[in-house]
């Protein structure tokens, strides 16, 4: 029988983003609570809530300082009781956010770590000799420099894989992750749904031997955590996991070995930088590759006994529409495409806040107007190296995580009805056009879409247990395949650009199960596709 996590949509939401209910400009947990009918009405099982602990921001909650409190920016734990339980009201879950492969510089027990050598906290954290007046080895920070910093005081160099800020912890001992376990369990007595593990393919880092991800002790640690927190409850977990291939997905979320219930991987969302290069060397997405990766994770996890997410948007992700689809003429048919052909995947799908209205990235003109971290310790180090400041930018408006982050749009008046104050990063131009108001009222609306998808996922064992067969008989730019339990099959279709395709299958059609086109003919020999056209129906 399916767990609840898999017949569950997800939606993510970046509190300081998504609604503000007292006008300092920051999205907090009232306002959260203020929306919870909005989601409702969606149809979603689950929030996935990015961090609200106390932190500094220095990577926007990503670098916490106190695991059990909240952050006054986002109101009170109480608050945040109250949203856990106002959400279940509705058969909501909520999934925390749990960052433990680092922790803020300002943690008290970093602050203790690095008071002295002798201090019981010092090995809570990864210390290490440098090399003749220079760091330990050539590790990397993924936010640009050495991985190592120099501590004066105490005469060591500490690793952090992240901001200089984000000290790494070392799971290598035992008390540390007693620690965290117990901190775990504080927040599962609340009533959470569950967690989200940030980076959590990290915590077997082994510095010494530069291992970063997979390390040899991680499945130990993820055995031992799901023993001392989880258990048999029935909460979920999904590990983000940015270095996983099907084979290291399947031992993470089996369920004989007690890990996880499912990851985030990468491999589709790297498809548009260049091999072996960051982020920002950017290149065209090739579609057939596209679809190799996609049917690549379809056929090589066993989904009897592993399972996986399907997302095309995060907190760290441009926006899709912007990204592989058509933010322009084709907004609306392109991201109800998108939407169309994951949600027909197997895998629990994730939804991140206004993919659901379509919106899309924001272009900035100068580094004045980025806030996100990453975006401007690249643009330092880029401008150093001899790049051009308009090159840098364009990487920026393409693959910025700012695009992501931008305030919520709920309606066309006065900062898209995000908040009364500044909004503590610009708004989306667009917002007059896209909002959630203009949304609510159009017949054909990516809204409706993905309130389709929902119910039907909810209603359709299929879209859950059904086995996928991929269709390669169709042109390059088109993703075809069959989802099949009992005697029910669909076909699902979706053109993947603008250019208008022919198919030419050999399946009689029974009904259109859900499409973009509101008038799409069931006739599936030499059948031209629209641009962006999706659809599924049963043969």
């Amino acid at each position: 029988m399916a767990q609840w996590w898999q017949k569950a949509v997800i939606y993510q939401i970046y509190p300081k983003s998504f609604q503000d209910s007292n006008g300092d400009g920051i999205g907090d947990i009232p306002g959260i609570i203020s929306r919870l009918d909005y989601l409702a009405g969606l149809g979603i099982d689950a929030i996935w809530l990015s961090p609200v602990y106390q932190s500094p921001g220095v990577d926007n909650g990503y670098d916490i300082a106190d695991y059990e409190a909240i952050d006054p920016q986002y109101g009170t734990m109480a608050d945040m009781d109250e949203l856990i339980m106002q959400a279940r009201k509705r058969g909501i879950r909520i999934i925390m956010d749990l960052v433990v492969n680092h922790t803020s510089d300002q943690h008290e027990w970093f602050k203790q770590a690095r008071s002295s050598r002798d201090n019981p906290y010092r090995d809570y954290y990864v210390w290490r000799d440098g090399r003749d007046g220079n760091p330990p080895n050539d590790m990397q920070s993924t936010f640009s420099g050495s991985a190592w910093t120099y501590d004066k005081a105490s005469g060591q160099y500490y690793l952090h894989l992240f901001a200089a800020q984000q000290p790494d912890l070392n799971w290598e001992n035992p008390e540390l992750r007693q620690a965290v376990y117990k901190m775990m369990n504080f927040w599962i007595a609340k009533g959470i749904g569950g967690f989200r593990m940030d980076v959590i393919d990290l915590i077997g880092k082994i510095p010494d031997a530069q291992i970063r991800e997979n390390g040899p002790h991680l499945h130990d640690y993820l055995k031992e955590m799901r023993a001392a927190t989880i258990g048999d409850q029935d909460l979920m977990t999904v590990g983000e996991t940015w270095g996983a291939t099907p084979a290291i997905a399947q031992q993470y979320s089996d369920p004989a070995r007690h890990e996880l219930s499912m990851v985030f991987q990468f491999e589709a969302m790297q498809l548009d930088q260049q091999a072996g290069k960051e982020k920002w060397d950017l290149m065209p997405l090739d579609h057939a590759t596209l679809k190799a990766v996609l049917v690549k994770w379809q056929t090589e996890l066993d989904y009897t006994a592993g399972w996986n997410s399907q997302f095309w948007n995060n907190h760290d992700l441009p926006r899709i529409v912007s990204r592989w689809g058509d933010d322009g003429q084709y907004r609306v048919k392109s991201a109800q495409m998108f939407a169309i052909l994951l949600h027909l995947l197997r895998g629990t799908p994730y939804i991140y806040q206004g993919e659901e209205i379509g919106m899309t990235n924001h272009h900035v003109k100068s580094i004045d107007e980025v806030s996100d971290i990453e975006s401007r310790n690249m643009y330092r180090e880029r401008l150093a190296a001899g790049y051009s400041e308009s090159a840098i930018l364009h990487s920026i408006n393409v693959k910025g995580r700012d695009n992501a982050r931008t305030p919520m749009q709920w309606t066309d008046t006065r900062n898209a009805g995000f908040s009364t104050g500044q909004p503590w990063l610009a708004v989306n131009p667009n917002y007059k056009q896209i909002n959630v108001t203009n949304t609510l009222r159009e017949a054909d609306s990516v809204y409706r879409t993905y309130r389709q998808l929902i119910k039907l996922r909810h209603e359709e064992p299929i879209i859950t247990s059904g086995s996928f067969t991929n269709i390669t008989n169709v042109p390059r730019t088109v993703m075809a395949y069959y989802r099949q339990a009992n005697q029910q099959r669909w076909l699902v279709v979706a053109n993947m650009t603008a250019e208008t395709p022919t198919i030419d299958l050999p399946d009689t059609a029974k009904q259109l199960v859900i499409g973009n086109e509101p008038d799409s003919d069931l006739n599936l020999q030499k059948r031209v596709l629209r641009p962006y056209e999706a659809f599924v129906v049963e043969v």
